[in-house]
């Protein structure tokens, strides 16, 4: 065998330095919000309140069961968005094909409540995709 040099990284843009960094603090962001949401479930006053909210719309029986099932939907929901941002933020770094292609999805995710729309906008131009292997 050769002793040849690896190919050399593309040359990319510097505007995606920040790129994962912004899908880095998204899941910052979802482990506080996570961690507040474990910190409600633990409070027996918040409990309380659940329950007296459930009574005011008509469900007198069972309160556990709907604690639980509301908790673990939550708790599941949360940790998908930790995950799939922290997927982005992995990828992104790396410049890996599918760290874009989980940026994207997030990014439309966020633009169902308009905040992604402009994230969404960078990362679908040519120049974002070809830097990360996608044509």
């Amino acid at each position: 065998m050769r002793n040849t040099p690896p190919p050399s990284p593309p040359a990319t843009n510097p505007r995606l330095r920040w790129l994962p960094y912004l899908f880095g603090a998204g899941a910052v962001f979802w482990l506080i919000e996570m961690t507040q949401f474990a910190a409600w479930l633990a409070a027996p006053v918040a409990r309380e309140q659940f329950q007296q909210t459930l009574i005011k719309g008509g469900i007198t029986h069972d309160f556990v069961t709907i604690l639980v099932v509301y908790a673990a939907f939550f708790l599941l929901i949360f940790a998908t968005l930790v995950a799939a941002h922290a997927t982005a933020y992995y990828g992104l770094r790396r410049m890996r094909a599918w760290g874009w292609i989980a940026a994207v999805v997030v990014a439309g995710g966020w633009s169902l409540i308009i905040v992604g729309i402009p994230l969404l906008v960078f990362l679908l131009r040519r120049p974002t995709r070809q830097a990360y292997g996608i044509s």
